[in-house]
């Protein structure tokens, strides 16, 4: 025997089988006594010793750590009984090595064969790991007892902690027993995902099964004082499994509610991708009736997809039905597809209001991993469907999407061609609907290619300089197939009759150029190319006594050119007023351009028709109108372009006064000017000079309001009938321009703290569906989507104390917009709208969220869009009130449910249905 010294803060034993009981016993006597001879009588000593001696088993060294801090490792030396003897080997009553320790003492009992540790204990033993107070292993039973201690105040501390594998328990005591590997636990405490589960008594049978009598389930943080949990006595208990217990009760603040289940069942497991049922909500409608919504089932069909099917029905009938799924790849793709489809049905048939109709809704949102393939990509954002889907849906209270009118579409693939010169190709597919008109218009699809620049003047050293070095070609192709259609006929024949087939061949060649030093010019020559599928044919028909359009199909093409040039520069200008001034200077910076543009008349293109039966009204008119491309001009196009844009900065004296350098302010981000003139105007059908057009804008209030405004300026007069006049307005007793529309925007977001408001948790699909990204028309979220909240987790914990209240700032933030537009076309000088819109939040307490949004338009002199949201924190449960008190989108809707995703269907889920719409 050994006994090895190799830390002293751990202690292992190793007991391996001896030839006999006695020797077995008397062995382990003598070095229990002599490594731990501070705990043992001297007497115990001895006769440990001539026991040793007498069995002339005296093979063995011996090594004592004086301070009692050692560890042992006692091994088995070759054995010297002879080969005869026929006494069966006694079984090791360990299978490894133990390793304990403890703050204040570890006493060893020879007698009771235990080993007792106190005071911040802690055994390992295989994958058994255990912290307590005080700590008892009976190595003769192989079992072990583990408690709690009092401290100084008599209060319990130190509760054990008992850990197997994967799973933890944190009881008041525990008794274990390692050959059986059951155990006996005293109220345990233990996380199962998302569970915190407590039991007065359990049992554990092994190692994946546990039997608990009293126990309670919650979400929340404290366990021994919840705001809710679940009661029940009986409990079998697979842990990352699954829970089935007897008779439940839900408990809310200690009193049990009348909400109970004969049994339960409750699956915890640590996979992501569990199918499962989604319990639906009740709600009821004054012209629908009673309804059961967003009820379904998931299914969780492999890593890479899902699938949601969701529904609704009302008992008059009307039902919906949506599905949605989505899909990912690491590094390749990812994306969701939404279905929804509803058949509605209003009042009673036989009503004069009964009506039934069906609308339905798809969006598509696909994104490719750059890193699958860096020389091509796919995209995909569709919403389409039936224009009245978001105004009149029985499910879809998002409010961006009720004020939204229009729908779009793009779906897009690119790929580039590594060649020389190099080729990129773009095929995509667009729509646009308007939900008021319920116009929609699709190009099905738009074929785009072009050819990298050619520089064919530049040298073997690639130095493009001068006039002709960079003179540079390109090509280009843009084909599309364009539709436009209804609701009533999307998708069916007539829509693909009407489709419009064209292909624009484009070659530009230019260049650029330095002049005189200080100018930039450009030069460019076009040339198109533009063929169509179809074109017209213009007749007057005396049977319909009108001009009638016959279409002729076949292939035709017409060619076009022109030229333009420009010539800019760039002039600075400071103005200083004294380095003791507050204003030390003002930067001024002006970018002045000409540019010039010809395009000749394509007369040999246009063909004329007779207006009436007589045939002597004769108009001219070309077979292209109404193509994609537009058609060729008949008329020369020969005009003169003048654009100015201007910046203004200023220094000024930095109001801290440890800065050296003064402090730099933008005064206007832009102020831009820009007109042409038409030299070939005759001054009578044709005017010369078009409007000018001023726009402008810059940032006030420490960059945190912008400043947007604009104006038209028309230096030509009008007749009475609102018509332009070859006279200029000055000359007809007005001033040098007349104003004919200005607009102004402010906007403006403040807050009491630095926190960035676009780091806020935004609903995605709300703003697919049309919703904005502020929340001036309401919060960003679907309504009837309880997984969002305006808590976002940036919060500070705190107390909702009364108190607090008023002896803390509480954190807000405002969104302010304001519009005006002017309106001055025919002499009306009227104001055509003038509104102003405010959105608010603000945490009345920790956990209370309160926000508003409203607005008023001074022209119709009435209340904009508003709506009162709040929102309680309790805890592991939420709450919130969404009231919209009037207008046509006016509603409310209240929720209450837990928070974890494990009990989601455990809610109060109940919105009004409006009316009105």
């Amino acid at each position: 025997m050994t006994l090895q010294k190799t830390s002293h803060n751990f202690t292992k034993i190793a007991f391996k089988p001896l030839q006999t009981n006695l020797f077995n016993i008397v062995l382990a006597s003598f070095f229990l006594a002599m490594g731990y001879g501070n705990l043992y009588s001297q007497d115990i000593a001895k006769k440990t010793t001539a026991i040793t001696s007498k069995k002339n088993a005296d093979s063995s060294s011996l090594v004592i750590d004086k301070n009692n801090a050692l560890i042992s490792d006692l091994r088995n030396e070759t054995d010297t009984l002879p080969k005869k003897d026929t006494i069966r080997p006694k079984k090791a009553f360990l299978d490894g090595k133990v390793k304990y320790k403890a703050a204040q003492y570890a006493t060893i009992d020879q007698k009771k064969k235990t080993i007792t540790l106190y005071d911040k204990a802690e055994l390992y033993y295989q994958d058994v790991e255990l912290k307590a107070g005080i700590i008892v292993m009976d190595y003769e039973k192989n079992e072990v007892y583990a408690g709690r201690i009092k401290d100084s105040t008599g209060k319990y501390t130190q509760y054990p902690n008992f850990k197997q594998g994967e799973n933890v328990v944190e009881p008041d005591s525990i008794r274990f027993n390692f050959k059986t590997q059951k155990a006996l636990i005293w109220n345990s405490r233990s996380d199962q995902g998302e569970f915190k589960i407590k039991a007065a008594i359990t049992k554990k049978e092994n190692d994946s099964v546990y039997f608990l009598k009293g126990a309670r389930f919650t979400t929340s943080k404290n366990i021994d004082n919840p705001e809710y949990y679940f009661q029940t006595n009986k409990v079998k208990f697979i842990p990352g499994k699954k829970v089935i217990t007897g008779l439940t009760n839900m408990v809310i603040a200690d009193v049990p509610t009348p909400i109970a289940l004969p049994f339960a069942y409750f699956p915890m497991t640590q996979e992501t991708n569990i199918s499962g049922i989604i319990l639906p909500s009740y709600n009821d409608s004054n012209n629908r009736g009673f309804s059961l919504q967003n009820g379904g089932y998931y299914f969780a069909l492999n890593d890479h997809y899902d699938l949601t099917v969701l529904g609704d029905y009302y008992t008059n009938g009307s039902y919906g039905m949506r599905f949605e799924s989505s899909y990912a790849k690491r590094y390749s793709y990812r994306g969701n597809l939404n279905f929804r489809f509803e058949n509605l049905i209003t009042s009673e048939r036989g009503y004069p209001d009964y009506l039934k109709q069906k609308i339905y809704n798809l969006q598509w949102s696909h994104s490719r991993d750059s890193k699958a393939n860096p020389n091509s990509s796919f995209s995909a954002s569709v919403n389409l469907g039936s224009s009245k889907y978001f105004r009149q849906s029985i499910n879809q209270a998002n409010i961006g999407s009720n004020l939204n009118n229009t729908l779009n579409s793009s779906i897009s693939y690119s790929k580039t061609f590594e060649t020389v010169p190099q080729v990129r190709m773009s095929l995509s597919a667009t729509h646009s609907q308007n939900t008021q008109t319920e116009v929609i218009n699709m190009t099905l699809p738009t074929l785009q290619l072009s050819v990298d620049r050619i520089y064919p003047f530049v040298g073997k050293d690639g130095i493009k300089k001068g006039f002709f070095k960079n003179i540079n070609l390109q090509y280009n192709l843009n084909g599309r197939n364009t539709i436009t259609t209804t609701d009533s006929l999307f998708f069916k024949p007539q829509m693909f009759r009407d489709a419009k087939l064209g292909v624009q061949h484009s070659i530009p060649l230019s260049t650029n150029f330095k002049l005189f030093k200080y100018f930039s010019a450009t030069t460019s020559l076009n040339y198109e190319e533009v063929w169509y599928a179809k074109t017209i044919e213009k007749n007057y028909d005396a049977d319909q006594s009108k001009v009638v359009d016959k279409i002729v199909s076949g292939f035709d093409a017409f060619r076009t050119y022109s030229f333009s040039s420009s010539v800019g520069t760039t002039i600075y200008g400071t103005f200083n007023f004294g380095e003791d001034k507050k204003i030390k200077s003002i930067r001024h910076v002006m970018r002045p351009s000409v540019s010039y543009g010809y395009t000749p008349s394509f007369e040999k293109y246009y063909d004329t028709y007779a207006s009436d039966a007589s045939g002597t009204l004769i108009k001219q008119y070309s077979r292209f109108e109404g193509g994609i491309f537009g058609a060729p001009g008949l008329s020369n196009s020969n005009n003169l372009g003048f654009d100015l844009s201007n910046t203004f900065e200023a220094k000024i004296t930095d109001k801290d006064s440890t800065k050296v350098e003064p402090k730099k302010i933008m005064l206007l981000n832009n102020l831009n000017l820009s007109t042409s003139y038409n030299l070939d105007a005759d001054g009578l059908n044709t005017l010369a000079w078009s409007p000018v057009r001023v726009s402008g804008g810059t940032q006030l209030l420490q960059n945190k309001m912008n400043v947007n405004f604009g104006a038209t300026l028309d230096p030509y007069a009008i007749d009475n009938s609102g018509n332009r006049i070859a006279i200029y307005n000055i000359d007809n007793g007005g001033s040098l321009f007349r104003m004919t529309s200005a607009n102004m925007t402010l906007n403006y977001s403040i807050s009491s703290t630095e926190r960035d408001k676009n780091k806020k948790d935004t609903n995605e699909q709300s703003q697919r569906n049309g919703g904005r990204e502020d929340d001036l028309f309401g919060a960003n979220t679907v309504l009837n989507d309880t997984r969002k909240s305006q808590f976002d987790g940036t919060e500070k914990e705190g107390d909702d104390k009364i108190s607090e209240f008023f002896n803390s700032k509480l954190p807000w933030d405002m969104t302010f917009a304001y519009s005006l537009t002017y309106g001055n076309n025919n002499r009306e000088k009227k104001i055509i709208g003038n509104s102003i819109m405010i959105s608010a939040n603000t945490d009345l307490t920790p956990k209370w969220k309160a926000g508003i949004s409203t607005g008023y338009d001074f022209v119709q002199n009435g209340v904009t869009f508003t709506q009162l949201r709040f929102e309680r924190d309790l805890l592991s449960w939420r709450m919130d009130f969404n009231w919209t008190p009037f207008g046509t989108n006016a509603n409310w809707g209240f929720f209450i449910g837990i928070k974890s995703g494990v009990l989601s269907d455990i809610k109060w889920d109940k919105r009004s249905t409006n009316t009105t719409r």
